[in-house]
């Protein structure tokens, strides 16, 4: 019990928008996906924000006791201890914690990212993840799984592409990371967005293919975060590149409120089409 409301006070306390989401799958969805999240913000926190330690060594640690956990169906840590019960129980492939945990390993050391660095960094830092919740929704029907696998990653693509325009000027001058490939954050430009934003719409076009195919027990859960990217990536579109580099935008609350009420409603009516 303790575990499953560690996991949940932490999506919580990172994402309101996400957990707000999750409140919109069946309740026998919301511990499992609580679970992923929590992981995955552990293993990010460690390499954004405990400045002053040996990441490094913290991350490796943290993926030692990822796979005791696993393997013992154990841990005294809860939130490893949540996540190893989700990865047991869906049967929740080792390659995509593998994939994910090397994304944050890549973030200790790479600044500039090649086209090569910045897929493999894109897979397992989004689409992997996206692949583990949707080991859950899809609960051991491995062909529906196989099915809905591409359009799964081109939304977790989407994402954090758009993540990655909107927080480009923090993760230069803070963190000394440029992800786009062949793109200088110092002298971004128009052309520059643009190109990076045919690829976001073309992400954004495969994967509501894919969410159109969910249960309904999942579908409005993941309508739902699609549509708050969707609103931020049209947000970001109508925004001059130099203006993204001197504020970070966000969806207001309101704005958030409006999203969740409107898709309810099309959810009721069929209308996700």
């Amino acid at each position: 019990m303790i575990s499953k409301k560690s996991s949940k006070l932490t999506t919580v306390t990172y994402s309101t928008s996400f957990s707000l989401g999750i409140r919109f799958f069946s309740r026998r969805f919301h511990d499992p996906i609580y679970a992923i999240y929590g992981f995955v913000r552990f293993a990010d926190e460690i390499v954004d924000s405990f400045h002053g330690y040996d990441k490094a060594r913290l991350l490796e640690r943290f993926r030692t006791d990822t796979y005791l956990a696993i393997e013992e169906k154990i841990s005294l840590n809860p939130i490893l201890n949540n996540f190893q019960w989700v990865v047991n129980k869906y049967n929740i492939d080792h390659e995509l914690i593998d994939s994910f945990l090397y994304s944050m390993e890549m973030d200790l050391s790479k600044t500039v990212y090649s086209q090569q660095d910045y897929k493999t960094y894109i897979y397992g830092s989004a689409e992997v993840v996206g692949l583990m919740c949707l080991k859950v929704f899809t609960e051991g029907d491995t062909e529906k799984y196989k099915a809905l696998k591409p359009s799964a990653m081109k939304l977790g693509e989407a994402f954090q592409k758009i993540n990655f325009l909107r927080d480009i000027q923090d993760d230069y001058t803070d963190k000394n990371r440029s992800y786009f490939p062949k793109i200088n954050p110092a002298t971004f430009s128009e052309e520059n967005k643009k190109l990076v934003e045919v690829e976001i719409a073309s992400d954004f076009a495969e994967a509501f293919e894919g969410i159109k195919k969910l249960n309904k027990d999942s579908r409005l859960g993941v309508y739902l975060a699609y549509s708050y990217y969707k609103k931020l990536f049209k947000k970001i579109r109508k925004t001059h590149a130099k203006n993204i580099l001197e504020r970070r935008h966000r969806i207001s609350n309101a704005h958030k409120i409006a999203l969740l009420l409107g898709g309810y409603i099309k959810h009721k009516v069929n209308m996700i089409n």
